[in-house]
């Protein structure tokens, strides 16, 4: 399968490093096109319409989620590429998105081609940067916020006013959903419990998060406990007590 490829990246010298891991590594991928800015990138893209784009998030004038949003095309592939910065970080999380952080390891970019090439092997329409375009378009309107949630089989994309807790079981965590359903995905709860943090979600216990919002009650007996909607009881750890405390009745 023969890939176009484009590199926007504002430094020259990360393109270059970037094309020759690319080239070393990827004989299929075809690097026809690169640009400093999201202005030249987003003109390359109208014309070369590749398959697979390298993008940093980060650059002088528009961001590379700027240009994304005013190209408005969901069917291609989006490796970004960028230094650490939280919210954007957590927002590709929240979007099941693939991103590499520089300097870029070599394990980490042969992963993340392999899966676009997956994906475009199977020409999906890609939901998963549809999703990130609306979060960061809605950064105000938390309600409309959704999750990627990745399982076995698909990528499930669900409100986070929705999630009515997350339960650990080694490094996979258990999403339970006011309709009932259960979504098992691959990740440790303490990476649930970063994206999850500005929703209104506590990790009351090592193996629980709570929503505040579909809280039942606190229950003082037995030792303390909080039951939720789906009348599961979730304990809670000596020292969260004070913290919960606060964060309910803040």
């Amino acid at each position: 399968m023969n890939i176009k490829s484009v590199i926007i990246d504002d430094e020259s010298n990360n393109i270059d490093n970037l094309s020759l891991l690319i080239k070393s590594t990827f004989p299929e991928i075809n690097i026809v096109a690169t640009a400093n800015d999201a202005e030249t990138g987003k003109t390359i893209i109208r014309n070369q319409k590749p398959d697979l784009i390298f993008l940093d998030i980060q650059m002088p004038g528009k961001s590379g989620f700027d240009m994304l949003s005013e190209l408005n095309d969901f069917d291609l592939e989006i490796i970004f590429v960028t230094a650490y910065h939280q919210y954007a970080i957590n927002a590709m999380k929240f979007s099941a998105v693939d991103y590499l952080l520089k300097p870029i390891n070599p394990n980490e970019l042969y992963s993340a081609v392999e899966r676009a090439t997956k994906r475009l092997q199977l020409k999906q329409h890609n939901i998963r940067l549809e999703n990130l375009i609306s979060l960061l378009q809605k950064q105000e309107n938390k309600n409309e916020h959704r999750i990627g949630l990745t399982t076995l089989k698909e990528t499930r994309f669900v409100k986070t006013n929705e999630i009515i807790r997350c339960e650990s079981s080694n490094n996979y965590t258990t999403f339970f959903l006011i309709n009932g359903e259960h979504i098992l995905v691959s990740k440790p709860i303490y990476e649930c419990e970063e994206m999850l943090a500005d929703y209104g979600f506590i990790r009351c216990q090592q193996s629980h998060i709570i929503n505040r919002i579909h809280i039942k009650s606190w229950v003082k007996e037995m030792g303390g406990y909080i039951l939720m909607v789906d009348n599961k009881q979730i304990p809670i750890s000596r020292n969260k007590k004070d913290i919960l405390k606060k964060f309910l009745w803040h």
